[in-house]
C-alpha cells in the first residue's frame, strides 16, 4: 500500500509540475525554467507532424527554421525533460532559451514527444528519438535539412536520451551484462535511414542511473527510473546499466558538451562529471560546463553559456 500510495504522489508531482510549466510560471523541477518565448525567431513552424505514422500525440514533433533563410540546414533534436514522466512537452522545449540560440546561429530545430514510462518501459524511449532522428533525415528535402548533420540535444531525461543516442551511434541488439537490448527498434517509415547522431548537448541529463546517488537531490520513492525500468535496481543492475550512457562509450563516440549546475537539486551535478571522465578516458572530444550556482533549469541558460553549445555544435560540423 505505501509503494502505491508513494507512486501516486510522485504521479502528482509530475503533473503538478507540468501544470506550473504550462502556464509559464517562473520555477524549475522536471521540465526546467521556461522564459518568455518572445525569443524564439523562426522563418517557419511546422507543428504536431506524426513521425511513426500512428496517429499518436507522442509521436509527434514540431520543427523551426532559423529567421535566416538557407538552402539547407543543418539540425539540432531537441528533446524536453520531464523524469521520462511526460509524453506530450515538444511546445515547452526550451524554446525561449536552448532552441532560440540555436535558430539564431542558423540550425532547425526539431522538437519531438516520445513515449512516457507509463506508455511504455525502457527502450522504448530511445526507440523514438532514434525514429525521430530517421525521420529527419527521410524528410530532409521537404525540410530543407541537411541530412549530413543532425545533432541531438535535450535536458534533464531528455539530456539523458540525447547522450544515450550518441553513444550508441550503429549499435542495434546489444548484450548489457545478461540483459539483451534492442537500442535502434522498427518505429516509423524510414527504417532504412541512418539514425545517426553528429553531436551530442546534455543539459543536466541523469546519464549514469547507477550513480545517481553520488551527491545531494531529492530523494523519491519510486524513483523515475524505477518506473522506467519496471524494476528496483538492486538485483537489476543489468537494466540499469543498460539505460546509462556510460556503458556505451567507447573511443568512436561522437563529440560531447555537457553542461550541469553545482546547486542542481534533481540531478546531482557529480552524474554529468562522472559522464565527462568516463569520456575522456576513452579519448572522446568533450567539453564539461559546469555552472557555479546553477540548478535544474535555473541559472543555466545565460548568453555565455548558449554560446558555448553553439560554438561545440560549430567545431563538430566543421571536424565532421
Amino acid at each position: 500500500m505505501k509503494k502505491i500510495f508513494s507512486k501516486l504522489m510522485l504521479m502528482a508531482a509530475f503533473s503538478v509540475s507540468a501544470f506550473v510549466l504550462n502556464a509559464q510560471a517562473p520555477a524549475g523541477g522536471f521540465g526546467g525554467f521556461q522564459p518568455d518565448l518572445s525569443k524564439l525567431r523562426f522563418s517557419e513552424k511546422f507543428t504536431d507532424i506524426n513521425y511513426a505514422g500512428d496517429n499518436e500525440a507522442y509521436h509527434t514533433l514540431d520543427i523551426y527554421l532559423p529567421e535566416k533563410k538557407q538552402e539547407s540546414y543543418p539540425v539540432v533534436v531537441h528533446i524536453y525533460g520531464s523524469a521520462w514522466f511526460s509524453n506530450n512537452s515538444k511546445g515547452m522545449a526550451d524554446l525561449g532559451t536552448i532552441c532560440a540560440a540555436l535558430l539564431d546561429a542558423g540550425y532547425a530545430v526539431v522538437t519531438p514527444n516520445h513515449r512516457s514510462s507509463m506508455d511504455a518501459k525502457w527502450p522504448a524511449q530511445i526507440h523514438d528519438i532514434k525514429a525521430v532522428v530517421r525521420f529527419v533525415r527521410g524528410e530532409a528535402a521537404k525540410y530543407h535539412f541537411d541530412k549530413s548533420f543532425v545533432a541531438i540535444s535535450g535536458f534533464s531525461s531528455g539530456g539523458h536520451l540525447a547522450s544515450v543516442a550518441g553513444t550508441t551511434n550503429g549499435l542495434k541488439e546489444t548484450q548489457v551484462g545478461n540483459v539483451t537490448i534492442d537500442l535502434e527498434g522498427s518505429v516509423g517509415n524510414y527504417t532504412g535511414e541512418s539514425s545517426f547522431v553528429n553531436a551530442v548537448c546534455d543539459w543536466s541529463g541523469p546519464v549514469d542511473l547507477m550513480h545517481m546517488d553520488c551527491g545531494d537531490a531529492m530523494k523519491m520513492d519510486p524513483t523515475p527510473e524505477q518506473v522506467l525500468l519496471d524494476a528496483p535496481m538492486a538485483g537489476n543492475e543489468d537494466k540499469y546499466r543498460s539505460l546509462s550512457a556510460p556503458t556505451y562509450v567507447t573511443p568512436n563516440c561522437v563529440p560531447v558538451i555537457i553542461t550541469h549546475g553545482t546547486d542542481d537539486n534533481v540531478v546531482p551535478c557529480c552524474n554529468g562529471t562522472m559522464f565527462y571522465d568516463t569520456l575522456k578516458q576513452a579519448g572522446v572530444k568533450c567539453e564539461l560546463n559546469v555552472v557555479k550556482g546553477g540548478g535544474h533549469g535555473m541559472n543555466m541558460y545565460s548568453d555565455e553559456n548558449l554560446a558555448k553549445m553553439v560554438n561545440f555544435l560549430n567545431d563538430a560540423r566543421t571536424a565532421k
